[in-house]
């Protein structure tokens, strides 16, 4: 498996609509992030009427034998509840009291509530596909609840605020099935399910649902002594088993150097099989679809006041921008254009 490749374009599936142009919260597509690859709490899941799904499942098809070992890495977005306290002089013992606020500015930084993310992975032991084919496997995980407090101090070194970051308790279970299908070919079905407690879902607003969803949710799937089956172009022999695959809010793809075919990769967002990031990308700007060029271009034109909104929201968004003010020219001019897949052509033409 090619690690470095692999984690590169699972990175950009993990991050895919973390904060979109114009890169400001107060724009209305960054007021409703993640449309991807959510798996919301059952309990509020079971209270709406959409597509906020409470499971994904993946479904592939693996030639192999006894001695065939499979790993499964889940990998999502963690939401972090971000909010901003302000320290009010008293007479209280600690001398302070401590008030929530919607803007705090302290020697020229301001500072907002805003839902941050972090990584999580959840790895599944490496197991047998034999085995699992006998008996399926269910592996829970719990992620339990945290607050970080970050003090905003003054020029004077005086503690004049606080940033907190809340996390919530995630729980959830990674079920694993293993079906033979025919001599050396199996199908191995992922699902996994977001069973996190919520008090009174039926009044709880997505915001607070996200705080206790799995986010970009995708599996890593890898496989030893054996080899998976493109789902997009199987070939004859198993294309009957590949049709009848049931993913659920997921695509999975091969990914690794082209024809590798120990690693596949079940992405919330459609792919094809062994994509690439453009070598001449300077940095995730989060969206897979973007041009490059002309998005960079777009963050120069903006005004000093949304500039500073960008770079005050994130530390994430504050680092495209510092990247694209400070492009150097070869890098725009390998962002104008480039020619790939050339090819000689011999013969006389027409």
């Amino acid at each position: 498996m090619n690690t470095e490749l692999v984690d590169r374009i699972a990175r950009a599936v993990l991050y895919e609509g973390y904060l979109l142009y114009p890169y400001r919260p107060s724009a209305v597509k960054n007021q409703q992030r993640f449309n991807f690859g959510v798996v919301y709490p059952r309990a509020y899941s079971e209270t709406q009427s959409g597509t906020d799904k409470c499971t994904i499942q993946t479904e592939c098809l693996v030639e192999g034998d006894a001695s065939t070992q499979c790993t499964v890495r889940v990998r999502f977005l963690r939401m972090l509840a971000r909010s901003i306290i302000k320290a009010n002089p008293s007479t209280e013992p600690s001398g302070h009291s401590f008030e929530s606020v919607a803007r705090l500015e302290v020697s020229g930084k301001a500072y907002h509530p805003w839902q941050e993310a972090c990584e999580e992975t959840i790895e599944v032991s490496e197991f047998s596909l034999a085995a699992l084919a006998a008996q399926s496997m269910q592996w829970p995980f719990r992620l339990s609840a945290r607050q970080d407090r970050e003090p905003i101090q003054d020029q004077r070194g005086v503690i004049v605020g606080m940033v907190l970051r809340d996390k919530r308790t995630i729980t959830g279970r990674i079920d694993l099935f293993a079906q033979r299908l025919q001599d050396g070919l199996v199908k191995l079905t992922t699902h996994i399910s977001n069973d996190s407690r919520m008090d009174t879902p039926e009044c709880a607003s997505r915001e607070q649902a996200l705080e206790l969803a799995l986010v970009s949710t995708h599996t890593i799937l890898e496989v030893r002594s054996g080899a998976f089956v493109s789902l997009v172009d199987p070939p004859d022999q198993y294309a009957p088993s590949a049709r009848a695959c049931q993913n659920l809010g997921t695509w999975p793809i091969l990914v690794g150097a082209e024809g590798q075919r120990d690693t596949m990769l079940s992405s919330p967002i459609i792919l094809y099989d062994y994509p690439q990031v453009a070598p001449e990308s300077p940095g995730d700007l989060f969206d897979g679809a973007e041009i490059d060029e002309i998005l960079s271009l777009r963050i120069l034109t903006m005004t000093e006041q949304e500039k500073r909104e960008m770079r005050e929201s994130d530390d994430r968004a504050r680092q495209i921008l510092e990247r694209t003010e400070t492009l150097p020219d070869e890098q725009w001019m390998k962002l104008h254009g480039a020619l790939r897949g050339l090819r000689q052509i011999t013969g006389e033409t027409e």
